[in-house]
This record gives structure tokens, sequence and C-alpha cells, in this order.
């Protein structure tokens, strides 16, 4: 299935967090906090680079509690508005 975002909206892959914690203990989902990083998977058309820079691919920061969760193709999703997007991640 293939969704596409309109106006400033943009599409985001949630990124799963580890089951496991750094000292091996195993958290049950209800333990676990809710994501707030994800992978921009589609723009809107009606995106400004100048105000919001962002492009497919790009590892972002997002608020907890924002956009419209949906599954793709088995894998959680995210629809919110680009400028509740908080940051850009960068992993060097």
């Amino acid at each position: 299935m293939k969704i596409e975002p309109l106006g400033e909206r943009v599409l985001i892959k949630i990124l799963k967090q580890a089951s496991q914690t750094e000292s091996g203990i195993y958290l049950p989902e209800t333990a676990k906090e809710k994501p707030q990083e994800g992978e921009v998977v589609a723009l809107g058309p009606e995106i400004d680079e100048d105000d919001v820079p962002l492009e497919i691919g790009d590892i972002v920061l997002y608020p907890k509690y924002t956009g419209t969760e949906i599954k793709i193709d088995g894998e959680e999703h995210l629809i919110m508005d680009a400028s509740d997007i908080l940051a850009k991640i960068h992993k060097d």
C-alpha cells in the first residue's frame, strides 16, 4: 500500500524501542514509553523546504501524543503536520 500525505503533512515510520534494557531486563509492552523517533517516509506537496527542511529518510523527533496512527503493511506509521516535528536527529 502507498500513502501520499496531503498539504503540509508528513508520513513517518515509527522506530521501535528495544524491548530489553541494557542490563538485560525485558520490558512488557505496557511498561514502554510511547516512541518519539521516526523515519520520514513521504512528504506532502505543500511543504516549503525553507520553513521545514525535511527529506525522505530523515530521522526525526516528535511529541509523544501527536499525529494520527495508521498501519501500513503491518508496520506502525504516523501522519502529522510538518510543523509538529521538533528536530532532526543526526547519528554520527
